[in-house]
């Protein structure tokens, strides 16, 4: 046999057995991109329109000097502090609703589950807790502060209940969650020699779980920060506020303040929130102490109250005339007004139409940050170089500006319409998507790609063949969680002329429709249930 002779390659399908599957995968996606790219009314040429560019250009080069006269920037610093008070009162009155329904909806800290036979009536109680967690934190808070708007006025109380609400929800069910994986020995010790359900809390379930509840609490009132600021879009106040005035004026120069600030803003609660958050292992990390979960959480306790109590005696709230019972009863009524909805054909006709629009809206901009953030994360993930640092502060960015934001300005290039919205969702969730898949692919086990590298495998075939499959299940859970949120952020970009349902909601309402508007808030609620329990299920087979 001669030496030089060619051999001849076993066809694809043979040399690697999963081809045949990746090329079916990809030809099916192409499949489905095809109509959530005809529903998102995407395309993209119209970007590069003359007409477009030069809107776009005059914008953008007032970004080139920011406004930093005194004037501006005293009326910036007390929005910021309104923005961050907001967040704050919102998070404290979100407490009062999640702790006692947590407790009660907890089956580890209820007597009658040491026998293993639930009765009926707390087996009943804890499913209505249940739903009403679910509800809260199903309708995203721009739908409720357009909502409560509508009853208690402009300004932030509307914001603070809206947050409350919302996040009730969130932290009721995280809360609750948290408590029934918590060692149960000290609890059931407890409750078997007489103990009520609050002393089994505090002194069997609280302390084996502080950590885990004081690390997302902080988590929150981060996110609460970013949330206070979309919410100022439809009269809250804060920076939000300035900023949906500032795009609408075309005045880019106050818009590139208000966008610094505000990125400076989140950067500050995210170190605050990495403080105050307690580590998993050593108290020892770097060579710096960090605080211990009792420590973390009596700090916790502390803020909040200090910040409870400044919030509410600074935000131009009318003496919180809102949570007086008078105010309950108008919210009660004008929620009444939205029964029984509008159910006319034709009309629910267009709620599908705007629902299918905000799924694929929240669809095509969660892949879309898919690939640009996995590309993202790989430079992001470099050992070490210039390139990761500058690669870690664009998704820092793309991250710090809420979709709402993105919207709003990509809305002066792309016009009215579901693009822009999807759009906005595919940047924001592109620097969240690149954060946690450059975590994901360092914590790759690197045996698979270190035996490709000494069998002399070049570096896609290593990324391709040994790290992206081990790292598969994890980026594919992280885009599954994302689009989740994306479809609570889709259904409310419309407040500011993205498309979907929340540009249905803004218009009735506006209009004082009640029906119709108790009709599309119900499809919202629909919607993102129908979304979060596939994602979850999803996910859960991912992890298996």
């Amino acid at each position: 046999m001669n030496p030089s002779a060619a051999v001849a390659l076993p066809p694809p399908w043979q040399r690697d057995p999963l081809a045949l599957r990746r090329v079916t995968l990809v030809v099916g996606l192409l499949v489905v991109l095809w109509p959530l790219l005809a529903l998102c009314e995407f395309r993209l040429w119209e970007l590069l329109e003359p007409r477009s560019l030069r809107a776009t250009g005059r914008f953008l080069s007032q970004f080139l000097t920011p406004r930093l006269d005194l004037e501006f920037l005293t009326l910036v610093a007390s929005d910021t502090w309104r923005t961050v008070a907001m967040a704050s009162a919102g998070l404290a009155l979100a407490w009062v609703i999640a702790i006692p329904l947590a407790l009660l909806g907890t089956a580890r800290l209820s007597v009658s589950a040491l026998t293993g036979r639930m009765g009926p009536l707390p087996a009943g109680l804890r499913f209505i807790i249940r739903t009403v967690l679910v509800v809260l934190r199903s309708v995203p808070e721009m739908v409720w502060a357009l909502m409560l708007v509508r009853v208690i006025g402009l300004g932030p109380g509307a914001g603070v209940l809206a947050i409350a609400l919302t996040y009730g929800g969130m932290l009721g069910k995280v809360y609750a969650e948290i408590l029934e994986s918590a060692d149960g020995a000290p609890t059931q010790a407890l409750l078997r020699n007489g103990a009520g359900r609050l002393q089994a809390f505090f002194f069997g379930t609280l302390p084996g779980c502080a950590d885990e509840l004081v690390s997302y609490t902080v988590y929150r009132w981060e996110c609460a920060i970013r949330t206070s600021v979309v919410l100022g879009f439809v009269g809250a106040g804060g920076l939000g506020q300035q900023l949906d005035n500032a795009n609408k004026m075309l005045a880019g120069h106050e818009v590139i303040t208000l966008l610094l600030v505000f990125m400076a803003l989140v950067a500050a609660a995210d170190r605050v929130s990495a403080w105050l958050r307690p580590s998993r292992g050593a108290q020892e990390e770097g060579g710096h102490r960090r605080p211990s979960p009792r420590l973390g959480l009596w700090v916790l306790l502390a803020a909040l109250c200090v910040m409870f109590v400044a919030s509410f005696a600074t935000l131009p709230m009318h003496g919180a005339q809102w949570l007086s019972f008078s105010a309950l009863a108008q919210m009660g009524q004008f929620l009444a007004e939205f029964f029984p909805p509008q159910l006319a054909p034709a009309f629910l006709r267009r709620v599908g139409q705007g629902a299918l629009e905000t799924l694929a809206m929240s669809a095509l901009g969660s892949a879309l940050a898919a690939v640009a953030g996995l590309g993202l994360a790989l430079l992001a993930s470099r050992p070490r170089g210039a390139l990761r640092l500058l690669t870690r502060l664009l998704l820092n960015a793309l991250r710090s500006v809420p979709e709402l934001v993105w919207a709003s300005m990509l809305l002066i290039a792309a016009g009215l319409g579901p693009m822009p919205g999807t759009l906005a969702l595919a940047l924001h969730t592109t620097g969240v998507l690149g954060r946690l898949m450059a975590e994901a692919l360092e914590n790759a086990p690197p045996q698979n790609a270190l035996a490709l590298r000494w069998a002399g495998a070049a570096r896609w075939q290593v990324f391709l063949f040994a790290t992206l499959p081990q790292a598969a299940p994890q980026l594919l859970s992280y885009t599954l969680y994302c689009w989740e949120n994306n479809i609570r952020a889709a259904t409310v970009l419309g407040v500011v002329g993205a498309g979907g349902l929340g540009q249905m909601l803004t218009v009735h309402l506006g209009l004082f429709q009640m029906r119709e508007t108790g009709t599309v808030v119900l499809a919202m609620l629909a919607l993102v249930m129908v979304v979060d329990a596939g994602s979850y299920a999803a996910r859960r087979q991912l992890n298996r």
